[in-house]
Parts: C-alpha cells; structure tokens; sequence
C-alpha cells in the first residue's frame, strides 16, 4: 500500500519496478503477490490446501493467488482496513486478534485452517529499532493465531523483520511444528530486511492427543 504522502524516490521505484508492472498487467493487486508465488515454488505448501485464512489480507493480492492456485480452497481474509471484493474469499474487516475472530472465520471456512498466511506489517514510523519490535508483535500474534487455530499437520507462513526479536519468533515455531524455513523471494525487494518464514507440520495442540 502506498504512503498517504509519496515520496518522488517511491514514486519513482513504483514506476521503475518490473513486478509493480508484471502485478498491473496480470491483475494482481500488488506485487506481494509474487513473493507468495515463489515462496510456493520453493516451499510447496499451496498445494492440496483446503482451507486457509489470510491475516492482514488487504488489499487482496495473497488471497488472490491462494484462489488461483487452490480453486478448491475454501479462502477467508481479515483485516482492519477494508478490501475489495474477491470472488471466492469471505473477507472480515475486523481485529484477528479479537476474541470473536476464530469463531467467525471457521464458521466462514467450515472447519480449522490447514494454512495460516501472513503478509503482515505494522505502519512503520522511519526508526528502525522501532518497526522491528512493531512488526514482530504482529509477526508473534498472527504464529500464535495460527498455534491455536490450525488443523494439525498444517503450515504457517509469514514476513518477518530482521533486527533481533526474529530469534523469539523461531524458538516459538519450533516448539509447535516439525519444520522451519525461511526464505527472502525475489520479489522482495534488494533493500528491504524483511524475509519469510514457513513452518510446516503442526504439531497440535496438547487436547487434540
């Protein structure tokens, strides 16, 4: 999503940016569409999804790629800011942290989740220390969403921001699935210190035997 004032540099890393362009011609709505591409070309966790929620959704272009590649897939986005219509997406604008939001989601899926997805950001404020801990408190929510949401055997995957807490993030997911990976697309951009992580076979948790 744009900055409410832009910038010329942004203006013009917008402009010059071939996945901006690839995103608009192939009506995706953004580029971070591509990173959850080739995360899936990498990692493999798309396929054979049947029910997956996309937290933090809008403006759209992960669950769009999640239609596209999983027809099947029953798909549910949430976010606080509103999203556009996608045909084949139950969208909820609403906190996922708030209490009623398991619920709802669910119900609109049908069953638990077998993939949590998160592209996930918190507005950053330009002090690097800062954005890290913001976004890592979102990063730990959406993994601990997906701790107490997920069918078991299921994947989580999620932006991370590199800077020190990342380590906390890790020590969680490896008490709760069998696998970790990570991974920064090229799609992100040279820059940019976010990365992806993907955890893979949940465990369960300890009422579900």
């Amino acid at each position: 999503m744009p900055p409410i004032f832009a910038t010329e540099p942004w203006l013009e890393r917008q402009l010059n940016d071939p996945y901006v362009r690839r995103a608009k011609a192939e009506g995706w709505r953004s580029r971070a569409a591509f990173k959850l591409i080739e995360l899936d070309e990498k990692f493999h966790f798309l396929k054979g999804s049947r029910a997956v929620v996309d937290l933090g959704v809008a403006p759209g272009g992960w669950a769009q790629v999640v239609r596209k590649l999983c027809p099947k897939a029953k798909v549910v986005g949430i976010d606080l800011l509103p999203t556009d219509p996608i045909p084949g997406v139950a969208l909820f604008q609403m906190d996922f942290m708030d209490d009623k939001a398991p619920a709802l989601l669910a119900e609109a899926l049908g069953d638990a989740p077998d993939l949590v997805i998160s592209d996930m950001a918190a507005n950053t404020v330009g002090h690097a220390a800062t954005d890290h801990l913001r976004t890592m408190g979102l990063v730990e929510a959406a993994a601990m969403f997906a701790v107490e949401n997920l069918r078991k055997g299921g994947t989580f995957v999620a932006k991370v921001f590199a800077g020190g807490t990342d380590a906390d993030l890790l020590a969680i997911l490896k008490r709760h699935f069998t696998t970790i990976k990570h991974a920064k697309p090229p799609a992100s951009r040279k820059g940019s210190v976010e990365w992806y992580v993907v955890a893979q076979g949940f465990k369960g948790r300890p009422e579900e035997g």
